[in-house]
């Protein structure tokens, strides 16, 4: 709560015939509320409450001092029809004449916003890593907990009773915080989408100073686009002179015109609401689960703007894969070494080169791909320097893209190490060739890969690392109130 404290000078006696009222509208009396310090600080009956949901008025009681104290708690963040900004008044009234009713004589005024919601992107320090056991991702879940361990972050995992065999712990919540000048403390939006885990985020992590927030249609409007993996948010940009110092919101959609799915509305307009990090609209109908985490990501860098945004891209994989068959390797094979109850038939470099439905497909997605390309370029201020092509492929069902082979890009992002899907690619020479040229491409930033088996887990069940992961990360250390929305 912030704090708020009115002053008056003057002598004692004005109070003989004048009273002070303290007010607000009934409009802004539902979005916050004030409480009056009438004791000492430390004990919680000192503290009354005199204005907010049915109080629009107080009469200040008389001064025994220059000053009272108040405090003010928002009750509702940002959202359609609510700018942010509350008003309260204090008005003298004049009762001297007892011939006639009181009279104002002054009014002033002050006017609180409530903080936003905040996103934090993956290139801020990590704190807590949670993840979800269920009944066939034991190994996943300890080598999560190996690499938390490593990035220094304490591990929260969601135990089978609780999650009830649901893994999608990206996709329930997404992890933020709110600021004062004051005080800092996580908020945890919770998504529409409602799955097993619809209770976690309200019974397990809601709690003292951390806060809770959900949005949901009053209808039945809710597709798989209104889950969390498809709400990602970018580290600080500068575009077309506009700064960004805490990022711009990063969300999925259809083709302007196309007619297919959205995040739900009142999803949208919540986020557009909170001003402080302007939301970009990507698109991912194209995707079967359709999140833009199946595409793009963002890692630490120790040079330039201080990250690289990583795009899935076929081309790159195709580029890579018949540099390998011009090497004689034309005959290796993908998903050698998957371990699972479901056999995986394997496939060489050379049959996926002469797949034309494979490669003609993966042409219509790197159209896709590219079409996001150009619009995070002008949106976030990139240049090609900023971007690297992660090699990755993706296949059809019922007329949508889902990885091929475990989707490299979705990956967690602690510090600088990540956990990045095991590709199970082509073995040459001992070692896979799409972990090494990840590796090659990342290594050099001073990032630390490392390889997790989410195949029967998660992958078969069109998710990867980043899909089963969720983490609480450090606070930017710009203020929002500094900033120009």
């Amino acid at each position: 709560m912030s704090v708020m404290v009115l002053r008056t000078q003057g002598p004692a006696a004005l109070f003989d015939d004048h009273r002070l009222i303290l007010h607000t509208s009934s409009y802004d009396a539902k979005r916050a509320r004030v409480f009056h310090v009438c004791g000492p600080e430390d004990s919680c009956e000192a503290y009354r409450h005199v204005l907010g949901r049915d109080k629009v008025s107080y009469e200040v009681p008389r001064f025994h001092g220059d000053q009272e104290r108040f405090f003010v708690e928002g009750l509702s963040f940002p959202d359609a029809g609510f700018s942010g900004l509350v008003s309260f008044h204090v008005t003298l009234l004049d009762g001297s004449n007892e011939d006639f009713s009181e009279s104002p004589i002054f009014t002033d005024t002050v006017v609180f916003r409530v903080a936003p919601w905040i996103m934090t992107p993956s290139t801020l320090p990590p704190l807590e890593v949670y993840v979800c056991q269920v009944r066939n991702n034991s190994r996943f879940v300890d080598a999560v907990a190996e690499l938390a361990m490593k990035a220094g972050c304490k591990l929260t995992i969601c135990p089978q009773a609780e999650n009830r065999n649901d893994r999608w712990i990206q996709d329930e919540m997404e992890l933020g915080y709110v600021q004062a000048p004051h005080k800092t403390f996580p908020v945890v939006f919770d998504s529409p989408r409602n799955g097993e885990l619809q209770d976690f985020p309200y019974k397990r992590i809601l709690g003292p100073d951390f806060g809770y927030v959900t949005r949901e249609p009053q209808d039945s409007s809710v597709c798989g686009l209104d889950s969390f993996g498809n709400l990602e948010v970018s580290p600080p940009v500068v575009t077309n002179g506009q700064e960004y110092p805490l990022g711009r919101i990063l969300i999925g959609g259809n083709l302007p015109g196309s007619g297919g799915r959205r995040v739900t509305q009142v999803v949208r307009d919540f986020l557009h609401a909170q001003r402080v990090q302007p939301p970009v609209e990507l698109f991912v109908d194209w995707l079967a689960v359709g999140h833009v985490d199946e595409f793009l990501s963002f890692v630490p860098a120790p040079d330039g703007k201080g990250f690289r945004m990583l795009l899935a891209s076929p081309g790159a994989c195709f580029k890579l894969f018949q540099e390998k068959q011009k090497w004689g390797h034309g005959r290796a094979l993908l998903f050698e070494g998957v371990v699972g109850n479901n056999r995986v038939t394997t496939i060489s470099i050379n049959q996926v080169l002469s797949n034309e439905n494979l490669i003609s497909y993966n042409k219509f997605v790197q159209s896709c791909i590219d079409w996001n390309r150009e619009v995070l370029k002008r949106e976030l201020g990139l240049t090609e320097r900023d971007i690297v092509d992660i090699p990755q492929l993706f296949k059809t069902e019922r007329r949508k893209a889902v990885a091929f082979f475990p989707d490299l890009v979705n990956m967690l992002v602690l510090g600088k190490y990540l956990g990045i899907p095991k590709p199970f690619g082509p073995i040459i020479n001992g070692r896979c060739c799409l972990e090494e040229k990840v590796r090659s491409l990342l290594e050099p930033l001073g990032l630390h890969c490392t390889f997790i088996d989410d195949f029967t887990p998660y992958h078969m069940l069109h998710g990867e690392v980043h899909c089963g992961t969720n983490v609480r990360r450090q606070p930017f250390s710009f203020k929002w109130w500094h900033m120009v929305p």
